[in-house]
C-alpha cells in the first residue's frame, strides 16, 4: 500500500502569520497551524519529497524524515524551494547522488538563488556531486526507474507566468498553485480518484483557487476524495470543513493516508 503525509498545508506566510492576531492565528486548535506546502510520497517502494520549503527543517524533525529516495520540485517560489540548503543532512549520508526531479525553468531559479549549492563549474560548491538534476523533458510525461518501471506522471500549468507541475501518482494526483489552466488538464487527470489541490481562502485570488474553485475543480476531475492545502489565515480547520462536502476537505499538518 502507498502512502501520502501532508508535512505543510499553509500558504506561502505560514500560519500563524508574523504580526496578526486573528482568530485562526491565534486559534489553540493545532490544525489551524500551518507550515508551508510540502508533502511525502511513498509509493512503489521510493519515498518521495515533494518541495522543501523554509520550514523543512522542522517538518523532517516532527515526522521522522530521515531518508528519501528523491525530490520533486513544483516550482521555483521561495515558500516550494526555500528549505534546500537543509537538505544537506540528508545528502552527506547517501552514498549516491539524491535526484532532484525539476523543470529547466525552476533549475535555472535553483541555481541562480542556490549559487553556492549548485554551482557547476565550481568545485567548492558544497552539493557537488552529492545531488543529480533530472529535468523534465517536456510540458507533459514520466518518469521511470533505471528498469523502465513508471514512477510518476507530471503535467505543466502556469501561475503568473512561472511553469508549474503537477504530480499524479498512479489514482492519486497532485496539483498546487493553480489559478488558471488549459481544460486538457482534466484528460490528463482523467481516472483520479484521490486528488490534493490548492485553495487560498473563500475570497478570489489572482494566483490560486478560491475553496468553491477548487469544489468546482474536484467535481468536473471526478475525484471520490479530494483534500485541500496550501492554505491562508482567512480559513478556519473547523468552520470550512463544515462549510464544505464531505468528499472537499481541507488538509492538516500531519495528516496521511493510504492509497
Amino acid at each position: 500500500m502507498n502512502r501520502f503525509l501532508f508535512l505543510g498545508t499553509g500558504s506561502s506566510l505560514g500560519i500563524p502569520m508574523v504580526g496578526c492576531s486573528c482568530s485562526v492565528c491565534s486559534s489553540m486548535n493545532l490544525r489551524n497551524r500551518r507550515m508551508r506546502t510540502s508533502a511525502w510520497v511513498e509509493v512503489k517502494g521510493h519515498r518521495w519529497l515533494v518541495d522543501v520549503g523554509p520550514d523543512f527543517r522542522e517538518q523532517a524533525l516532527r515526522f521522522g524524515i530521515q531518508k528519501l529516495d528523491g525530490v520533486i520540485l513544483t516550482h521555483a517560489h521561495h515558500d516550494h524551494t526555500a528549505g534546500l540548503d537543509d537538505l544537506r543532512a540528508v545528502w552527506y549520508k547517501r552514498s549516491m547522488p539524491l535526484p532532484i526531479f525539476l523543470s529547466s525553468d525552476t533549475a535555472n531559479e535553483v541555481r541562480e538563488r542556490f549559487s553556492y549549492l549548485f554551482a557547476e563549474n565550481e568545485e567548492t560548491a558544497l552539493a557537488k556531486g552529492l545531488v543529480k538534476f533530472t529535468l523534465f523533458s517536456q510540458l507533459h510525461g514520466k518518469v521511470c526507474d533505471e528498469w523502465g518501471q513508471e514512477l510518476f506522471l507530471y503535467t505543466t500549468y502556469f501561475q503568473a507566468g512561472m511553469p508549474v507541475n503537477g504530480l499524479r501518482f498512479g489514482k492519486l494526483a497532485y496539483i498546487s498553485d493553480i489559478h488558471e489552466f488549459s481544460p486538457n488538464l482534466f484528460d490528463w487527470l482523467k481516472g483520479v480518484e484521490i486528488l490534493v489541490v490548492s485553495a487560498l481562502r473563500l475570497t478570489p485570488s489572482q494566483q490560486h483557487f478560491s475553496v468553491d474553485e477548487a469544489v468546482d475543480f474536484s467535481r468536473k476531475v471526478g475525484a471520490k476524495q479530494t483534500w485541500i492545502t496550501h492554505i491562508a489565515h482567512e480559513l478556519d480547520y473547523e468552520k470550512t470543513n463544515t462549510y464544505l462536502p464531505r468528499e472537499v476537505q481541507l488538509a492538516y499538518d500531519g495528516f496521511s493516508f493510504e492509497f
